[in-house]
């Protein structure tokens, strides 16, 4: 009876450690209006500050980034408002032919939580005009060595302007990116974040995008495909402009187009290992108003007291930049690799959570002394025994157990127990 009771009791403990949880990703993307290089509003960490610390993404996509200084300047404002655990990729400045202008000045680049993904790989698709960024991303679940979750984050900025000519070369620079997008497997999973710069879906650019002839077919996940421009039928997508005066940088035009994208590979809508949450899509900033057509996105015609983005954050976007950030949620329902390096109990410790060979275990309570702990796999099954001694750091050799998720308790005191991963 005393071993059915610990056998719940554990069951119990698994389920209060999150051990076999949905998890979910908030990614955003934005265009940061060539920070760090445009000063015409002081401050505008402060305004990038207060933007992550309401959305808090886990992957945060960018374009208009200027230099490392800028780039660096981001990486600690994530950290700052965030997480520690964010880093960056590889700043490169770009690298596609610049004879149109500044454009070494405008690089894309992601940030991510590294608790939750392992960047893999960083490949530069290059265009007449600017890079394709394209990132090679793997979740941190706890049984990625036999079963990795990987996908690919793309970020782009196509040509900007009204008008035929540019419209092609939008296509153009497209061509580029579905060469290289035709050479992955037709199961990768792809999310692209961009800033697009086009008036309708019936752009060639944005069609070849979502063309079902790709080996990669991208999605709307928003659901919201049609001729945008100054349509307030789709005015929960618009993203620019954000500004209506002169003197902030960027686009005056108002609030009248959807230039900024996020899309994802079709079977991340529904049938991947990481998937888009329904609904999820929004463009952080915009209350979704008739009344905010061609006015600035901190007007009152943006916002009322019962709308989801509030002054501050609209007037902060406002101030940031002339593009509002689009945002997604994904969720797998793989476990996360999320202990710490060392996790403690009232009674012991473990040295190190990720192991090989040895399991170091630190006794601080000498009711453990010379008492035995168990050792469980995930279904909560007994898999080792372990006798202790008396000494403060015990090491054990569990060079018999495969690799995977573990857990360490006492089968007779009310202590909590400890997980720790086998990776060899």
């Amino acid at each position: 009876m005393k071993k059915n009771y610990f056998g719940f009791l554990f069951i119990g403990l698994l389920f209060s450690l999150n051990v076999s949880a949905q998890e979910t990703f908030k990614v955003m993307f934005y265009n940061l209006l060539n920070y760090p290089l445009e000063t015409a509003v002081a401050n505008r960490e402060d305004d990038l500050e207060l933007i992550l610390s309401g959305y808090q993404p886990d992957l945060f996509l960018v374009c208009e980034i200027n230099n490392i200084t800028g780039a660096t300047n981001v990486l600690n404002i994530t950290r700052n408002t965030i997480s520690p655990n964010f880093e960056m990729a590889t700043y490169v400045s770009n690298t596609s032919d610049d004879a149109l202008g500044d454009q070494n000045d405008l690089q894309n680049l992601i940030y991510y939580d590294s608790s939750k993904f392992i960047l893999e790989d960083e490949i530069i698709v290059p265009s007449y005009l600017r890079d394709f960024n394209i990132y090679k991303l793997k979740l941190n679940t706890i049984d990625q060595a036999t079963n990795p979750i990987e996908f690919y984050v793309v970020v782009c900025h196509l040509k900007a302007s009204s008008g035929t000519e540019n419209a092609q070369k939008r296509f153009e620079m497209v061509l580029d990116l579905e060469a290289y997008l035709d050479t992955l497997p037709a199961d990768a999973m792809v999310l692209l974040g961009g800033d697009l710069n086009v008036y309708t879906a019936s752009e060639a650019a944005f069609q070849t995008l979502l063309s079902d002839s790709n080996v990669i077919e991208l999605k709307d996940p928003a659901n919201k495909v049609g001729s945008w421009h100054n349509n307030t039928n789709y005015v929960e997508v618009f993203t620019q402009s954000t500004r209506t005066q002169n003197g902030f940088g960027g686009s005056t035009g108002g609030f009248d187009d959807r230039f900024d994208f996020i899309l994802t590979s079709a079977n991340m809508i529904s049938t991947a290992d990481l998937t888009y949450v329904p609904d999820s899509y929004k463009v952080y900033g915009n209350n979704g108003l008739v009344s905010c057509y061609n006015s600035r996105i901190n007007s009152s015609n943006c916002g009322n007291t019962s709308s989801e983005f509030s002054f501050d954050v609209r007037d902060a976007l406002h101030n940031f930049s002339d593009h509002l950030p689009v945002t997604v949620s994904l969720e797998t329902d793989a476990t996360l690799l999320n202990i710490d390096t060392v996790e403690t109990s009232l009674s012991f410790s473990l040295k190190q959570s990720v192991i090989q060979n040895n399991l170091t275990l630190y006794i601080s309570a000498v009711k453990l002394f010379n008492s035995q702990l168990t050792i469980y796999n995930n279904l909560g099954q007994t898999v080792k025994t372990i006798a202790l001694h008396s000494d403060y750091e015990q090491v054990f050799n569990v060079s018999g157990l495969d690799d995977g998720l573990y857990f360490i308790a006492s089968a007779d005191k009310n202590i909590k127990p400890l997980k720790f991963i086998i990776s060899n």
